[in-house]
């Protein structure tokens, strides 16, 4: 499956003066990483990101998100943000901090 290279370009403008970032490409997409740790992504048309378990609970109230699945068994603490809810630059950065922060928070890989 293809990937939104324009989303995914939006990410890496989120990420910009981060050097300690790296992408991957992975799933069908591409993954950003912190000390070897996912933080966020675009696969397809939407963004992948990676929560604290409740807050992704909480992100599912938003109408424009949904459980990351790729096999039929959705991933724990991890959201999609469609296309539709990453309109403005503001939305998307938000997004991006929130998993960002997350994988600070995880043991480095």
């Amino acid at each position: 499956m293809a990937y939104d290279k324009t989303l995914a370009r939006r990410v890496e403008t989120a990420l910009a003066g981060r050097t300690d970032m790296t992408a991957k490409t992975m799933f069908g997409g591409i993954g950003y990483l912190l000390n070897g740790n996912m933080a966020c992504g675009v696969h397809g048309d939407g963004l992948i990101v990676r929560l604290d378990p409740e807050a992704a609970r909480q992100a599912f109230a938003n109408p424009h998100v949904k459980p990351f699945d790729l096999t039929g068994r959705p991933m724990k603490g991890w959201v999609v943000v469609q296309a539709s809810g990453l309109d403005e630059d503001a939305e998307l950065q938000a997004w991006v901090e929130q998993a960002v922060a997350y994988a600070a928070t995880l043991p480095p890989k």
